[in-house]
């Protein structure tokens, strides 16, 4: 697992790598380049499925293993 993920905003295009939470969803994350709040899109559960380089580890968990991906929320 990776811990670590690259989120590109929407609205300006800047990229900053962040520590993920291991423990918790990320619902809300403030671009540091135009100070715009990221939400995840519908049907995601943080910012790093919506806006990250990879998901949050427990994707990356179901993905590796070969389960279904319920990721935070279950």
């Amino acid at each position: 697992m990776e811990p670590r993920s690259t989120l590109t905003c929407p609205q300006c295009g800047h990229q900053e790598t962040e520590t993920m939470p291991t423990d918790a969803c990320q619902f809300f994350y403030d671009c540091k380049g135009c100070g715009a709040l990221l939400r995840p899109n519908t049907g995601d559960c943080c910012v790093y499925c919506s806006f990250g380089s990879l998901p949050c580890p427990p994707i990356q968990e179901a993905r590796a293993s070969g389960e279904t991906a319920a990721c935070c929320a279950s």
